[in-house]
């Protein structure tokens, strides 16, 4: 957070502590004040939105709320899995399987739906070099992959069971918000104003933006956001494999264009996550399925892009490793190979970076997606809004119990601090990444080359970044 940010804020911190809410209201306002105030309104019901209304319904110290979750599209229930697999996926850390849990929805996505790996392999196709991690390494499952809809559907399930406690409004649209002015004593809205579509107007004392990289409450709040597009598009597709298979291995090959990833779904199906240059994705979604289940299989397996001068100079490296660190080499797999593909299943979107300068304003907090945008590459998008999730409530819950204002900037400042110094070195990795394996230039090829054989000879190394990236 830049230091001129910061000041600004807390000015308003110690502006506000001596503004108080304009006393002189009707007595209509303070009927309204009865009737449509909410402690808290949660903007977008997506998995983190969702989320987020759970675990503040479940926090014993906001029983007492009054709070309120919005979304625009309708009621996402399911009693069983869908025959078809969905293709947004997500891959679910176990620090985000532990919040999800301790929300009683994890017991439901078991029982719909959801497969674990207990290794990763990522390779480079224009090199030898490899890295692994595995279950030797970590004691435990590495991630989950579980369909989006499968996560929305288990908290749905549990937002259920909270009725008393958390108001849910669904196919509800947000056309305004109006902000309360901080500086002023006499303003006559000392909340948050939400209309929506209907003509309805509801006020809160917080608002949380859960809705998404196009924020309306980011954008309304008036909070820069730096972001910039990637020259990339993601194909995803739900794979047939060739052969029944244990299947609990995540793929990853690094290819001049941008990686492509499978991830697996069940012992016969995986999920693909093919990030490449709009032209090709554009060319791959007109594939017909053997054209495109045969360029899915030689991005994985061919070596058309090694040069024999890379390829001398990483195996002379490897041999000095070896020595050095013996316990440190890795066994090259091979991926399962691809037959086919799920009915209708090939979608793009494009692909950008983007961070909110500021998670909170006055009486405002935003979450998940309205704060942080990645690349798809290290399946950490849906990780940071659970952390997000995670750092919120715990912040709000010691608000409440303290008997402070709930909207008030002592605390939102707690939550912007923890999650940036959290979120901006895993995106600044995430970017990094991209841009290194964005070229098959000979010298960028070979820095690479070397830095990942090093860090795969590094078992303490490898367990740390895991570790960093499964909180």
């Amino acid at each position: 957070v830049n230091s001129a940010c910061c000041i600004g804020k807390w000015w308003v911190v110690v502006a506000m502590a001596t503004v108080t809410p304009n006393p002189q209201h009707s007595e209509e306002e303070s009927g309204k004040a009865q009737n449509d105030v909410y402690d808290i309104i949660i903007s977008g019901g997506g998995m983190v939105g969702t989320a987020m209304a759970c675990s503040l319904g479940f926090d014993p110290n906001l029983q007492s709320k009054k709070i309120l979750l919005l979304e625009a599209g309708p009621k996402k229930e399911m009693d069983k899995a869908p025959e078809v697999y969905s293709t947004r996926v997500s891959s679910i850390s176990p620090g985000s399987a532990t919040l999800l849990s301790g929300l009683g929805a994890w017991d439901h996505i078991i029982n719909l739906r959801c497969k674990s790996y207990q290794k990763m392999q990522v390779w480079d196709a224009c090199s030898d070099a490899l890295i692994t991690f595995d279950k030797e390494n970590l004691q435990d499952e590495m991630a989950y992959v579980v369909e989006n809809d499968v996560i929305v559907a288990a908290l749905t399930k549990q937002l259920q069971t909270l009725s008393e406690q958390v108001e849910v409004h669904y196919r509800t649209r947000v056309v305004k918000y109006t902000w309360p002015r901080p500086y002023q004593v006499s303003d006559s809205i000392p909340w948050v104003k939400v209309t929506l579509a209907s003509g309805q107007t509801l006020h809160t004392k917080l608002l949380i933006g859960a809705d998404g990289p196009n924020s309306m409450v980011r954008k309304e709040a008036g909070i820069p956001t730096v972001k910039w597009n990637y020259d990339q598009s993601a194909v995803v597709a739900v794979l047939h494999l060739s052969e029944p298979t244990e299947n609990n291995v995540a793929w990853q090959r690094f290819l001049p264009k941008g990686p492509i990833a499978m991830l697996p779904l069940s012992d016969t199906e995986s999920s693909l996550v093919w990030s490449t240059s709009h032209q090709h994705a554009e060319e791959l979604l007109q594939m017909d399925e053997e054209s495109f289940v045969d360029a899915i299989n030689s991005a994985f397996w061919s070596n058309e892009n090694q040069s024999d001068l890379i390829e001398a100079a990483g195996s002379l490296f490897r041999t000095a490793l070896s020595v050095l660190m013996p316990n440190g080499t890795s066994t090259r797999q091979l991926p399962p190979s691809v037959a086919g593909i799920g009915p209708k299943s090939r979608v793009m979107f494009p692909l950008g970076m983007g961070h909110a300068s500021e998670y909170i304003r006055h009486r405002v907090a935003l979450i998940g997606d309205a704060a942080h945008r990645v690349h798809p590459l290290a399946g950490q998008g849906a990780n940071l809004g659970f952390g997000d999730v995670a750092c919120l409530t715990q912040v709000l819950s010691q608000a409440a119990f303290n008997g402070k204002d709930l909207g008030a900037m002592q605390h939102l400042l707690e939550y912007e601090t923890e999650r940036q110094r959290h979120n901006l070195p895993m995106m600044a990795a995430i970017d990094l990444m991209k841009r290194l394996y964005s070229t098959n230039a000979a010298p960028m090829v070979l820095l690479r080359t070397l830095g990942l054989q090093a860090t795969n000879a590094l078992p303490p190394l490898k367990e740390q970044i895991i570790a960093y990236a499964s909180k």
